[in-house]
């Protein structure tokens, strides 16, 4: 048996409710002739006959009276379904989860070119790959962006932009005293006393998977940080070097606080994803957001608030 129409169950609790078809059909918005072949159609359907069309007006049958009951909680909990999209819909705020690099130096930029399409509230969670990945999974964040070397087949993702890491020391560190051609090899970073970023975070997975590329894995005994301003303030006073993205420490290679340690024989280059779930239908600001991040918003247009998914 097909299921019956909402709008159909809806004029047939119009129909005991006022009494006639042509009232049910004014309140619905339909024509008597169109209302009245709704309501047989229903009838086949059903295969129950619901009026008493020998009599004036509309009586219902008693199978008609037991339907219409029926039919009133369907329509009650297809009028709460769509009350709550309604209110979720309301709640325009765009979810974004950013993994720390990206987010300390590249999103606010990207929220204040954001600000020239739209005015959508933005609320922004900031943590490692892992957990941006986490985000978007669970339907948390509407949007991610991650620094790690892959991404999981399950997401959908888009390349933003390039980064490359560098290997740094402080000022005095013997690395520093190196002949300029004597770069660190990959074989010799491995050895390294190196500070990195914790388990999970973008900037330690791809130095790991641009090792792993060598048949090489780093230091086991490294220091693990979460954050890159720990990392950055362990090297500046210790004898540790890290491994850091240049947008981290350009700062503080501009002002001699570190210093870059050439390498060789290893690719540092990594790519800065956008992921969402595929299932997802972007919102307009999301969409905008992409465009913004990926240097192609300059003819965007200004997206309203609440503008549809």
């Amino acid at each position: 048996m097909d299921m019956p129409a909402v709008e159909s169950l809806r004029l047939l609790v119009a129909v005991a409710d006022l009494g006639s078809i042509s009232a049910a059909a004014r309140e619905c918005g339909i024509s008597q002739p169109s209302a009245s072949s709704r309501l047989r159609h229903l009838e086949r359907q059903l295969r129950l006959d619901l009026l008493d069309r020998r009599t004036r007006g509309a009586e219902l049958t008693p199978e008609g009276a037991a339907v219409t009951e029926w039919a009133r909680s369907v329509t009650a909990a297809m009028s709460a379904l769509q009350t709550g999209a309604e209110a979720l819909r309301s709640d325009h705020t765009v979810r974004i989860a950013c993994s720390q690099t990206i987010a300390e130096y590249l999103m606010p930029a990207w929220l204040a070119r954001l600000r020239e399409h739209t005015d959508e509230p933005v609320h922004l969670t900031v943590g490692n790959t892992a957990a941006v990945l986490a985000d978007v999974r669970g339907h948390i964040a509407d949007l991610g962006f991650v620094e790690g070397p892959t991404v999981p087949r399950d997401l959908a993702s888009r390349t933003v932009r390039t980064d490359r890491l560098v290997l740094v020391a402080a000022p005095g560190h013997r690395l520093t005293r190196r002949p300029a051609d004597r770069p660190v090899t990959a074989e010799e970073l491995t050895g390294l006393s190196l500070v990195t970023r914790e388990p999970g975070a973008g900037t330690r997975d791809a130095l790991v998977a641009a090792l792993a590329r060598k048949n090489l894995s780093p230091n086991p005994d490294a220091v693990a940080l979460g954050t890159n301003a720990a990392v950055k303030i362990m090297v500046g006073v210790g004898d540790h070097a890290a491994v850091l993205s240049e947008l981290a420490v350009a700062a503080e290679l501009s002002d001699g606080r570190l210093v870059e340690i050439p390498t060789t024989g290893i690719d540092l280059r990594r790519e800065l994803r956008a992921v969402r779930r595929k299932d997802a239908s972007p919102r307009d600001v999301v969409s905008t957001l992409l465009a913004v991040s990926s240097g192609r918003a300059a003819g965007a247009p200004r997206v309203r608030p609440g503008s549809p998914r």
